[in-house]
């Protein structure tokens, strides 16, 4: 059995655990919540220039998700969230049942807009199959980004015995594996989401399609809008987490390929440090774009081009609402990747299919499309009086509570 794609991208290296605690994938904008400062993040947002990476790229997983990119994906476009890429299946036969289950969720965090999206959605859909009877409970186990906490955690669910299903969204890699592998052995359902483990004993590992996507998706946008020679400021928030090095692992390659001079920073997210690194780079002469491995920041990013007074960039964001609105209202030339935030609602349906006895993939692989100029109106207006920090395919929007319960980031 083939080792899942996400284990496969850490082959030669196993980054510090402070530094996968931080992020899924995606974003810690303050505009929703304040955190406390996340382990790594003082030592992230002092490295000024990084390069670097190659451990973390893998031309086999590379060419892999490129090729995702154009699949063909099964089920209703209208649902992405339940679709997939055809590969091998999951025979869920053994755990058909009638009886409503209690599933058992050790997450990661909520320290992060996106995952707060998520979270918010998975727990109305949560309602939806409570209300069909599928779903008694989901006990929730909050880990606060912390790896001995979520092993904890799952160790909890399992010697309490009251599990019908698992469902964990891995604070990081390496370290969680063999708490998974706990969970396996007590023979009950494991679903996995978000990122990946060193084992493939799951019942089904559910992601978008993956980091390598996302920087090729973007790189090869700003290459098809600049011009060989021409230089883009990369804002990466922290290293060692693994979706965020693919997705700079990929672009730094294409942006090699392709004549385009590309200096990398890390910037904890910080809005203060993101303007400064563009003002500074500016001074040195021309930024012809700027790309990003999440959407936080991208406005701070902006606003430095306004100050100095010079020509907006080619940019990559994310579809984070505040970069949507941005990219709106200055008219840039832009693109907002997606890690498909509507992933959270998939391991609930997925424990609606398993008791139900219906095949599930094993690593199912989400579609991940970026948001272009040409839809960007759209996904506003269906996102309007959304908070900045909203995710615009959060794919929630025939749940109960919408729009309200977004709106009002009513976090449970």
């Amino acid at each position: 059995m083939r080792t899942p794609l996400r284990s496969r991208s850490l082959r030669g290296a196993v980054a510090s655990v402070a530094a996968l605690a931080v992020l899924a994938a995606c974003s810690t904008d303050e505009s929703i919540d304040d955190p406390a400062p996340q382990a790594g993040e003082e030592s992230a947002s002092e490295t000024e220039e990084s390069g670097g990476g190659e451990e973390w790229f893998v031309q086999a997983d590379f060419d892999e998700q490129d090729e995702q990119r154009s699949a063909t994906f099964e089920g209703d476009p209208e649902q992405p969230w339940l679709q997939y890429i055809d590969g091998e299946m999951t025979d869920t036969a053994d755990y058909t049942s009638n009886k409503a289950q209690k599933v058992c969720f050790a997450n990661a965090s909520i320290s992060n807009p996106w995952r707060q999206t998520g979270w918010i959605t998975m727990n109305q859909q949560l309602k939806v199959l409570q209300d069909e009877g599928v779903i008694s409970e989901m006990e929730t186990r909050d880990a606060q980004d912390d790896d001995n906490t979520q092993i904890a955690d799952i160790d909890y669910f399992i010697s309490e015995g009251n599990c019908d299903v698992f469902v964990i969204s891995p604070n990081s890699t390496a370290a969680m594996t063999p708490a998974v592998e706990r969970a396996c052995e007590t023979g009950k359902p494991v679903i996995v989401f978000d990122r990946g483990v060193e084992t493939d004993c799951y019942t089904t590992f559910i992601h978008p399609i993956g980091g390598y996507a996302w920087g090729i998706d973007t790189a090869n946008f700003l290459v098809e809008n600049l011009e060989e020679g021409d230089k883009v400021v990369a804002l990466r928030i922290l290293p060692g987490v693994d979706v965020l090095e693919t997705r700079w692992g990929a672009a730094k390659k294409i942006f090699e390929e392709n004549g385009i001079e590309a200096v990398d920073y890390f910037t904890g997210a910080d809005p203060t440090k993101i303007k400064g690194i563009i003002t500074d780079e500016l001074t040195k002469g021309d930024v012809a774009g700027v790309w990003m491995d999440a959407g936080d920041g991208a406005v701070a990013a902006i606003e430095a081009f306004e100050d100095q007074g010079v020509d907006y960039p080619v940019m990559t964001g994310e579809d984070e609402m505040s970069f949507l609105r941005k990219w709106e209202e200055t008219g840039l030339t832009g693109l907002a990747p997606v890690y498909s935030n509507f992933q959270w609602r998939t391991p609930l349906l997925a424990v609606q299919k398993i008791v139900a006895g219906e095949e599930v993939p094993k690593e199912w692989v989400l579609p991940q499309t970026p948001i272009t100029e040409d839809e960007r109106a759209d996904f506003l207006e269906a996102n309007e009086g959304m908070p900045d920090g909203h995710y615009a395919k959060f794919g929630g929007e025939d749940l109960p509570g919408y729009p309200q319960v977004w709106q009002e980031r009513q976090i449970p």
